[in-house]
């Protein structure tokens, strides 16, 4: 019998990967793909916990959901509502308390558990409700199925879950849990399935993903750098990235990777979060705003075009003016592509949320105002210096308007131009023509006829 499954990813890329995963291990079940909750027999809600007032959104959602289930139920019928990711993690008692019509309740370890845990609340009924938020002992890749298909030319790939680095801001340590890095055959095993069902380019996940240290077929132990190098060998694919990076786990081996591997997009989130050496020691990030500036420094001569994002936050606990302003320098310093900035929002469980010297909210806005104007103008500089080049884009979609596709260029930018649909999946020069606030427009280049075989300009 046929099923319906819906479901909303909140967070991260990560998130995302599971999110997909979690529809593999319900597919046996009879579940497929509903377009929205009011088509679906099941709704999952995979959460995250890292951004400010995230279970307040958790708790608006199941509000409306409640709604939606009674009417089912009163009708008949029936709906199961589950709750996954880091805030069933971190407070999955508290969803049970103040959301009691929730009927599974998992951590994102356990996700694999999942089809067990559906047939445990069909059960039980309305006499019991499933919680699964343990760290178990096994590795959920170790029983999560063969992946089936990307959801396009771009496919996420999960390498390495966890954190071992705990700053002092960050429950990713407390809902994921220790570093964990998937073994290279694995690795390996999937990439090649999601390339024969086409995908184009990869992007490798963890929270700590340049921590990567899994096990080789040799028994040796590979960092990121060698597995992007033996990934570079699967014929078909011709893009990987890899996010999210912490500074300190960049090392020789994956900067050499940057230099010599050509399927390395030159574009890397690397966050520092703060420019400020005082701000970055009671972060707990082990290291200061130099050693970041000497990094970059490294990486750029290693991979000369080489463009960089970032995370910030603004009004740490004691953030003074002037280390706001030693921030602001290093944003000039380094120059950025890209970047994600945030004011600080205490979370229950770590040491800032405790931490005295609290910043007024007022001076956290203000802050953050002048921080984004300063990195939207480095973004638009790098956008505006763009323009008359020509860029390799690997088309994922159609675009907006007929006869249009969308891709990304090698700096993860948005490219729209007047293309055919069959060069879906490939990569193609494009001279870009036009600058837009989130994307560039183009024009796509003949092959084989060089800079004056073109097509027709499109706007975005």
């Amino acid at each position: 019998m046929t099923k319906k499954l819906f479901i909303k990813t909140y967070g991260c890329q990560m998130n995302v990967y599971d999110s997909a995963r979690m529809a593999d291990v319900l597919a046996p079940l009879g579940f497929t793909t509903a377009a929205s909750a009011d088509d679906a027999d099941m709704v999952i809600l995979n959460t995250c916990h890292v951004r400010e007032k995230a279970a307040e959104k958790l708790f608006s959602d199941l509000g409306r959901l409640r709604g939606l289930k009674r009417a089912r139920q009163d009708a008949g019928g029936a709906l199961t509502l589950v709750v996954a990711g880091c805030v069933a993690q971190a407070e999955g008692d508290e969803i049970r308390a103040r959301a009691p019509f929730v009927d599974i309740v998992l951590g994102p370890q356990t996700l694999h558990r999942l089809p067990a845990m559906v047939a445990r609340a069909a059960a039980a009924g309305d006499s019991a409700r499933v919680l699964d938020t343990e760290f178990p002992p096994e590795s959920k890749f170790d029983f999560l199925p063969e992946t089936r298909a990307p959801q396009g030319v771009s496919a996420f790939l999960s390498v390495q879950e966890g954190c071992d680095r705990f700053c002092s801001f960050c429950v990713v340590p407390y809902t994921r849990g220790a570093e964990y890095s998937r073994p290279v055959a694995q690795v390996v095993a999937e990439a090649t399935r999601l390339v024969a069902h086409g995908a184009r380019e990869l992007v490798l996940l963890g929270q700590n993903v340049n921590a990567y240290h899994g096990r080789a077929p040799d028994g040796a132990s590979w960092g990121l750098g060698a597995l992007i190098r033996r990934l570079a060998e699967i014929d078909g694919l011709v893009r990987i990235r890899y996010t999210t990076s912490h500074p300190l786990d960049v090392d020789d081996a994956l900067i050499a990777a940057h230099r010599e591997v050509e399927s390395l997009m030159p574009f890397l989130h690397l966050p520092v979060q703060s420019g400020a050496d005082r701000i970055l020691a009671a972060m707990n990030r082990r290291h200061d705003a130099d050693f970041y500036r000497r990094l970059v420094d490294r990486l750029r001569a290693a991979r000369a075009d080489l463009a960089l994002s970032s995370d910030f936050i603004v009004g740490y606990p004691g953030e003074t003016d002037a280390d706001f302003a030693a921030t602001l320098r290093l944003i000039d310093d380094v120059g950025f592509a890209q970047a994600f900035s945030f004011k600080y929002s205490a979370r229950a469980g770590t040491p800032a949320a405790a931490a005295p010297d609290q910043v007024p909210e007022a001076v956290k806005t203000a802050r953050l105002a002048e921080l984004q104007t300063r990195l939207a103008a480095q973004q638009t500089a790098f956008n505006r210096a763009c323009l008359g080049r020509t860029l390799p884009v690997l088309f994922e979609k159609p675009g907006r308007r007929p006869g249009q596709l969308a891709g990304r260029s090698p700096y993860l930018q948005p490219v729209a131009v007047a293309a055919p649909a069959g060069i879906v999946g490939e990569i193609r020069d494009v001279e870009i023509s036009d600058l837009h606030p989130n994307s560039l427009g183009g024009i796509l280049m003949r092959e084989g006829l060089g800079m004056t075989g073109r097509d027709a300009r499109v706007s975005a």
